[in-house]
């Protein structure tokens, strides 16, 4: 995150709570919150793309090799999906077997930045500026992860 602790973290829940009907309301809600999640609005600063664990964990490790620091990056319960934050608009207009995305009229629970929480968590937090996962960078890591499963399947079968 940017900053250094608190600062962080302040900076990365100003940008989230950024895009709820009534900020403050939900900054006051979510810091009151035992489960530490809120639900947030997509679509207006972000759009999430919501990846199989299978494959949004190598696409991470891929993304991660292609930039210094990728934006928000989110695991659910058990990580069974991946939701990697992309520019709005995003998600209106990808096309991809197996993938969800989440974009304007959906809403996503989003964990309190730097918090433990028993279920959603973040892989990558915000950094409170409004750093975004690039989609073609992201499209070309799925691509990269998607080949390296294919490759290691063929060779656990031969």
């Amino acid at each position: 995150m940017t900053g250094t602790g608190a600062s962080g973290v302040k900076s990365a829940v100003e940008w989230l709570t950024s895009v709820a009907p009534d900020p403050d309301a939900c900054r006051w809600e979510w810091e009151r919150n035992p489960h530490g999640v809120a639900l947030l609005p997509a679509g207006r600063r972000w759009d999430v793309l919501i990846l199989p664990g299978g494959l949004g964990h190598p696409t991470l490790d891929v993304l991660n090799r292609l930039v210094d620091r990728p934006g928000p990056v989110l695991a659910d319960f058990g990580d069974a999906r991946i939701g990697f934050f992309v520019p709005p608009g995003t998600a209106a207009r990808w096309i991809g077997t197996g993938v969800r995305s989440a974009g304007t009229g959906t809403w996503i629970v989003v964990p309190y930045p730097g918090r433990s929480t028993g279920g959603v968590r973040w892989l990558v937090a915000p950094d409170g500026v409004g750093t975004l996962n690039d989609a073609s960078l992201l499209e070309l890591a799925m691509h990269e992860a998607a080949g390296q499963l294919a490759r290691g399947e063929r060779e656990s079968a031969g």
